[in-house]
C-alpha cells in the first residue's frame, strides 16, 4: 500500500462525496483504473461539466484548453491542482502532498513526467498542458517496465515528440512494450507522413493509406521519416537485426529479407507495399492468394478441382458438428478420399462453441480433446496429424492467463495420456497463439489474422510458429464447383495429411447409458457368486458395488482410452474392478510398507548430502521393518516395475509418446508408484498399457476391436502373472468381462 495514493483516494472521498457521478473508491492505497476514473470525473466536475464519464474525452479536453490552456499554479482552482497531484503520486512521481498548492516540488515532477513521455521540448516549463492532463490520468507507464525494449521506448518518445501536436494524436505510453495503443499511434503517423490533415487522418489502413504506402516503396539509400517509421514497424514486429533509424542501408535491406521471407512474402529486401502492409496490419496485403484455405463447406470432386486450379493444395476441415445447430461443417463421408484424389492435402480443425471466456478452463480443454482424438482417428487421421483447436472470440490478455492456457493444458494432458504421436495446435489471434504456444502446449499456430481488430491481433507481431496465416474471405469456383473459403498464407509449417487409415470396420465403444446401471450391477453381483466370490468378507475393504460404482465414475476417461487404443473398454474394465473389489487389508499393509522404504530411501539421501561433520551428530537412518521396494498399487492394483516394463514397452512401438524409464533407479520407481498409488487415471492408463505389454510378452497381437475370446483371456490372465493361478485368473475375468460386453456391445452397436 502506498499511503500517498491512499491520500489521493481519501481526497476523492471526502471532497466529492454526494457528488452524483463520482463513486466512492477504495481507499486500499493501491493504484488503478477506479482512481483514475474517479479523478477523470473529478476533473470534468471542477471544469463544469454535468454528464461525467470515465472518458477523458473532447468535451473534457476541449474544456481544459480553453479554461486551463497550462496548469501551473497560476491561475486554476486548488482543487484542479489537487487531482495532478493525486495524479502524480498514482504514476509514482512526488506530488509534493495533495495540497492544493502548485509548488516547485510539483513542477519538478511534472517536468520529469514530460521529459518520460518525450514532450519536454515540445511543452517546455513544468505546466500541465490539457494532452498531459489526459495521459496523467491512465495507467499507461512512461518508464520502462522490466521486459520492456530501450529501442522500442526510445520510438514511443520520438513519435509523442513528433506528432503531439496533431489533433487526433495522444501521448503514448513510453515503457518499452509495442501495444494496441502504439499500433494505432503508428498507422496516424504513418497518415501524418503521407500528407494527411488533421481533419482526414483516422489512423485506419484504408485505401488512402494504402495508396500514400504504394507511393513510397523504400530501399537502399532512402531516408526521411518514412524510413524511420519503417524501422519503427520492424522494431515493434520484433525483426532480428531491425534498428531504429532515418536511413535504409543494406542491414536493413537484410532484416528486411528475412521477415519477409518469415512471412512468405517475395523477398525484395525493400519496403514495398507487401511489407508495410505485414508490418502494420494483421491481414497483411489481403488481396494475396494463399496456397492453403478452411472452409465449413464440403470438398466436392468439382469443388476440389477448382481449387486446386486456383493453386490451393492444403484444406482445413472441421472434425465436428456443434451440437444443437444446424450447420454441417464436418468432413463428411468420402471427402477425405476426394481431396486426397484431387492431388490436395488437408488438415483438421476442432471447434465447438470456444466463442467466450465462459467456454475454456482445464476440464473443458480434457474433453475437447478426447472428441477431437476420438473423431480424428474415426476419420483415419494418422499418428503425426496436427489438430488445431479454436479459440475464435477477441480474448484478454487475462483470459488467456486463467482460461485459455489452462484449457490447452488440459487438451496435452489428455494427448500426453493415449493419443501419442498426434500434435496439438492451436487457431486463434496472435497473442493467444504466441502465449500458449510459450506455455508449451501447442507446436503450431493457425492465425485468425483476418480479425483485424481483434485485441490479440492489434500490437502483437506474429507467432514465430505460425503454420497457417488466414488473411481473407473468397469465393472461387462457379457453377457446382463454387466454394467459399477463407483464404491461408502457408509457412508450409504443416502440410496436413494426404494418406489415412482404413477406417474401422468394428464400431467403439460409447459411453455406459446410466439406466442401466442397476441390471449391470445385479448381473455383476451373479457373475462374481458363481465366480465363488462373496458379497461381503471380513478381509476385503470393497464390495461389488463399490468396484462397479469406481468402474462407472470413470467411464468416460475408460470410453476415450478405449477408443483411442482401438481396444475392448470391457478389457479396461475388468481389471480396476476385480482389482478393486479384491483389495483387502493386506493391501493396506504393503501400501504402508512402500511409503515407509521411501521415507528410508529419501532420509537417506539426505543423510548422504550432509557435510561430514553433520553426518557425525546425526543418527544414520534405519531401515524400517518390513519395509518393501514394490507392490501393487491402486485401482488396478499394478506394480511400479510392471508399470515401466509396460510403458517403455508401448512407448518404444509408438503407441505412447513418453520417455524411457528407468527401473533401476528408486526415484522413478517411488515417481511411478506414487503415480499409481494416488492418481486414478494414471493407473487406469497403466492397465490399458500393461495389456498391450502383456499381449506382446505372451506372443500374441495386442488387443483389437475383433479380440477373441480366448485372446481376452490370456491377456486377463498375464495380468495376473504366470501360472496355475495367473490361469484361473484369466477364466474367472473372462466371465467379468463378458458380463461388461453384455451392456457394452449393444450400445456401440446402436
Amino acid at each position: 500500500m502506498d499511503d500517498m495514493v491512499l491520500q489521493a483516494q481519501k481526497f476523492i472521498n471526502t471532497t466529492y462525496a454526494g457528488v452524483a457521478g463520482i463513486p466512492t473508491v477504495a481507499e486500499d492505497g493501491t493504484t488503478g483504473w477506479d482512481i483514475m476514473y474517479a479523478l477523470t470525473r473529478a476533473l470534468q466536475y471542477e471544469l463544469g461539466i454535468t454528464a461525467l464519464s470515465d472518458t477523458f474525452g473532447p468535451t473534457t479536453l476541449g474544456k481544459l484548453t480553453s479554461l486551463y490552456p497550462v496548469i501551473d499554479g497560476t491561475n486554476e482552482n486548488a482543487n484542479i491542482n489537487r487531482i495532478v497531484q493525486s495524479g502524480l503520486y498514482c504514476k509514482g512521481y512526488d506530488g509534493s502532498g495533495i495540497s492544493g498548492s502548485y509548488d516547485s516540488t510539483t513542477g519538478s515532477s511534472v517536468t520529469q513526467l514530460k521529459a518520460n513521455m518525450g514532450v519536454a521540448s515540445t511543452f517546455p516549463g513544468n505546466g500541465v498542458t490539457p494532452k498531459v492532463f489526459k495521459a496523467l490520468l491512465t495507467m499507461d507507464p512512461y518508464v520502462l517496465i522490466s521486459g520492456g525494449s530501450d529501442q522500442v521506448r526510445a520510438i514511443q518518445q520520438w513519435m509523442n515528440a513528433s506528432y503531439i501536436n496533431r489533433a487526433n494524436f495522444f501521448i503514448i505510453p513510453c515503457d518499452g512494450y509495442f501495444s494496441r495503443d502504439v499500433q494505432k499511434a503508428l498507422m496516424f503517423a504513418i497518415q501524418f507522413a503521407i500528407g494527411y490533415d488533421d481533419a482526414t487522418a483516422n489512423g485506419v489502413f484504408g485505401p488512402g493509406t494504402q495508396a500514400g504506402l504504394k507511393a513510397n516503396t523504400l530501399s537502399v539509400g532512402s531516408s526521411g521519416t518514412f524510413v524511420q517509421l519503417f524501422t519503427a514497424a520492424m522494431v515493434f514486429n520484433k525483426r532480428a537485426g531491425a534498428v531504429f533509424a532515418s536511413s535504409f542501408g543494406s542491414d536493413l535491406a537484410d532484416a528486411v529479407a528475412n521477415f519477409q521471407s518469415f512471412m512468405r512474402l517475395p523477398v525484395t529486401g525493400t519496403g514495398n507495399f507487401q511489407t508495410w502492409a505485414s508490418l502494420l496490419v494483421s491481414t497483411g496485403d489481403p488481396s494475396r492468394s494463399g496456397t492453403a484455405c478452411d472452409c465449413v463447406t464440403e470438398v466436392t470432386a468439382d469443388r476440389a478441382a477448382a481449387l486446386k486450379a486456383s493453386g490451393y493444395s492444403v484444406i482445413g476441415r472441421y472434425l465436428t458438428n456443434v451440437a444443437g445447430t444446424t450447420l454441417n461443417k464436418k468432413i463428411q463421408a468420402g471427402e477425405l478420399d476426394t481431396i486426397a484424389g484431387a492431388g490436395l492435402r488437408v488438415f483438421p480443425i476442432y471447434q465447438t462453441y470456444g466463442g467466450s471466456v465462459s467456454y475454456f478452463n482445464h476440464s473443458q480443454g480434457v474433453a475437447d480433446a478426447s472428441a477431437a482424438i476420438d473423431a480424428a482417428q474415426s476419420y483415419g487421421f494418422k499418428r503425426g496429424t496436427r489438430i488445431y483447436f479454436a479459440v475464435d472470440y477477441d480474448a484478454l490478455d487475462a483470459d488467456v492467463t486463467s482460461n485459455i492456457i489452462p484449457h490447452f493444458q488440459g487438451i496435452q494432458e489428455r494427448f500426453d495420456q493415449y493419443a501419442a504421436g498426434y500434435k496439438i495446435g492451436v487457431y486463434g489471434p496472435r497473442n493467444i497463439c504466441s502465449r500458449v504456444a510459450a506455455s508449451g502446449a501447442t507446436s503450431a499456430s493457425f492465425v485468425s489474422d483476418m480479425s483485424t481488430g481483434f485485441s490479440g491481433n492489434l500490437g502483437f507481431s506474429m507467432p514465430e510458429d505460425w503454420a497457417f496465416d488466414q488473411i481473407s474471405t473468397i469465393s472461387i469456383g462457379s457453377g457446382t464447383g463454387a466454394i467459399q473459403i477463407d483464404n491461408d498464407i502457408s509457412s508450409d509449417r504443416d502440410s496436413g495429411q494426404n494418406t489415412f487409415d482404413p477406417v474401422p470396420t468394428q464400431k467403439l465403444d460409447v459411453a455406459f447409458n446410466t439406466a442401466n446401471r442397476d441390471a449391470l450391477l445385479a448381473d455383476i453381483r451373479a457373475t462374481m457368486q458363481t465366480l465363488g466370490v462373496d458379497e461381503t468378507t471380513w478381509y476385503t475393504n470393497h464390495s461389488t458395488e463399490d468396484a462397479l460404482n469406481v468402474v462407472l465414475q470413470y467411464d468416460s476417461y475408460i470410453t476415450g482410452l478405449a477408443r483411442s487404443l482401438k481396444m475392448r473398454k470391457s478389457l479396461i474394465q475388468v481389471p480396476i474392478f476385480w482389482e478393486y473389489r479384491k483389495y483387502t487389508y493386506l493391501d493396506d499393509a504393503a501400501n504402508t510398507f512402500v511409503q515407509e522404504y521411501y521415507s528410508y530411501m529419501e532420509q537417506m539421501e539426505a543423510w548422504n548430502n550432509m557435510p561430514v561433520w553433520q553426518q557425525l551428530i546425526t543418527p544414520v537412518p534405519e531401515m524400517p521393518v518390513g519395509s518393501r521396494e514394490d507392490a501393487s498399487a491402486g485401482l488396478g492394483q499394478i506394480f511400479a516395475a510392471t508399470a515401466i516394463s509396460a510403458r517403455n514397452y508401448c512407448s518404444s512401438v509408438g503407441i505412447t509418446d513418453e520417455a524411457t524409464l528407468d527401473a533401476s533407479d528408486w526415484h522413478t520407481m517411488e515417481t511411478v508408484w506414487n503415480n499409481l498409488y494416488t492418481d486414478n487415471e494414471y493407473n487406469i492408463t497403466t492397465a490399458a498399457l500393461v495389456h498391450i505389454s502383456d499381449a506382446h510378452s505372451i506372443g500374441q497381437r495386442i488387443p483389437g476391436l475383433d479380440y477373441t475370446d480366448a485372446e481376452t483371456q490370456a491377456v486377463l490372465a498375464r495380468y495376473n502373472g504366470t501360472g496355475d493361478d495367473a490361469t484361473e485368473y484369466g477364466v474367472q475375468n473372462l466371465s467379468v468381462y463378458q458380463t461388461f460386453e453384455k451392456y457394452n456391445a449393444p450400445a456401440r452397436n446402436l
